[in-house]
């Protein structure tokens, strides 16, 4: 059986890496608790953040178009190249896991789940989602705890 799309990548890191990227969301919410005048542009900086899906992407057409162009033009074994490109493509789109993964995971491409999560958080914790009957955040609760409510928020 196929994992769930959007976990497959989560499912298939190491649990340190996945506490690691957890614990800079949370960092992250408790200095724009803090820092409320920031919020605008962290929200900015995630909208221009590349998830994992995007980084495999951009590299493995590169890859494979570099292997084509080689084939065609230089030898043609460089043929080789896209052919395993496609088949880790073929692997990660069905497991959520290829090699590239954990390197990339580990130079700190999260996933869109993970990016999700905090602009949702941020945007809760802002106050952006008010008007939808949802508890008030208590403006005057310590950083850390309204903080907290606005992950908990975001993560239900």
């Amino acid at each position: 059986m196929l994992p769930a799309t959007a976990s497959r990548v989560e499912n298939a890191t190491s649990e340190d890496l996945n506490r690691h990227f957890a614990a800079e969301i949370e960092e992250s919410l408790r200095h724009h608790a803090e820092h409320p005048e920031h919020i605008g542009h962290r929200l900015d900086e995630l909208d221009h953040e590349w998830d994992i899906e995007r980084t495999l992407e951009a590299n493995a057409a590169t890859l494979a178009l570099t292997g084509t162009l080689l084939g065609a033009f230089v030898d043609r074994r460089f043929l080789v190249l896209p052919a395993v490109v496609t088949g880790f493509l073929l692997q990660h789109a069905l497991q959520g896991w290829c090699p590239p993964v954990p390197v990339f995971r580990r130079l700190g491409i999260r996933t869109s789940a993970e990016i999700d999560r905090e602009r949702y958080a941020l945007k809760a914790l802002r106050g952006d989602f008010r008007q939808l009957n949802a508890p008030p955040m208590d403006t005057d609760a310590p950083p850390r705890q309204r903080a907290r409510a606005a992950l908990d928020a975001a993560e239900a």
